[in-house]
């Protein structure tokens, strides 16, 4: 495991990826820019979890909203026709080279928020988690590391010369991870419902597909249990740590490659109201 250098602080922000079902955080976290509401010390994103974050800090209101409808939902970024031929099913280089160019980053405003972000990804050899803290230099090589999904893309992005792939199969929900960085207030943005349990992978696809990367397998083979155990440490946290959780409700219907327009807009609408409503309880000390 890969750890940077320990962040100060207290509170925590963990943001959940999902590919498309970061819709949700995508809402949340323009319902937390709306209010001004910053109470964190440092926050830790997985793959689409990531780029929601970063344009939290940046204070980029409805950016990542904007990137899922006008560019995730392109068949250059989302392509079955492509995937049956042997190319990617999603390409995140393309995807992030173009919304980064396109739906601009407030670079200003998020080196004065001075909020440090770390990005999860998964380093293909061993299959062990690594974090880094994401800087104006190095933020395209990050996120496409914590977003490329074995199988999905093809590529394996470097981070520092060593091959990597998306973050949430070595630590989907990195509450542990934030805990054992001290802090004891997290807040998590979880992008499946609450009660949701993980299933263990199919080992034998798993040994098909992913054969010439075996750590990369085992990871995959073994992401459901790091997964529920994350879960099952937001529902029982320790004496000394106070989790806050923001999932989606039963209405939410996105999966991770809806390109329905529509079913965005409602899953975005949806997490703006259960980020408003965490704001209110929140600054009511409740």
């Amino acid at each position: 495991m890969l750890l940077p250098q320990k962040p100060s602080g207290h509170r925590a922000l963990v943001v959940e990826g999902g590919a498309m079902r970061g819709i949700f955080a995508a809402g949340v976290l323009d319902a937390f820019i709306e209010a001004d509401f910053y109470p964190f010390d440092f926050v830790i994103g997985v793959s689409a979890g990531s780029t929601a974050a970063l344009s939290y800090l940046s204070g980029d209101y409805q950016r990542t909203y904007k990137v899922f409808q006008s560019h995730a939902t392109r068949p250059e970024f989302i392509n079955f026709r492509r995937a049956m031929t042997g190319g990617h099913l999603t390409d995140v280089k393309w995807l992030i080279e173009h919304s980064v160019r396109d739906v601009v980053l407030n670079e200003q405003a998020l080196h004065a928020r001075g909020i440090p972000l770390y990005v999860v990804s998964t380093r293909i050899r061993d299959g062990k988690p690594c974090y880094s803290e994401i800087t104006l230099e190095n933020m395209g090589e990050l996120l496409s590391a914590t977003c490329a999904i074995p199988i999905a893309y093809k590529d394996y992005p470097e981070v520092k010369g060593m091959a990597m792939a998306d973050g949430g199969l070595s630590d989907s929900i990195p509450v542990e991870t934030a805990y054992r960085w001290g802090a004891k207030d997290i807040t998590v943005i979880l992008s499946q419902s609450h009660g949701y349990r993980k299933r263990p992978a199919n080992k034998t696809f798993m040994n098909l597909v992913l054969g010439r990367k075996p750590a990369l397998a085992r990871a995959t083979k073994l992401r459901f249990e790091h997964y529920n155990r994350s879960l099952d440490f937001i529902d029982t946290p320790p004496e000394d740590c106070k989790v806050r959780m923001l999932a989606p409700g039963r209405e939410f219907r996105v999966g991770r490659l809806s390109r329905n327009t529509a079913s965005l807009r409602k899953g975005y609408l949806h997490g703006k109201r259960v980020g408003a409503q965490f704001v209110e309880l929140y600054q009511r000390g409740d």
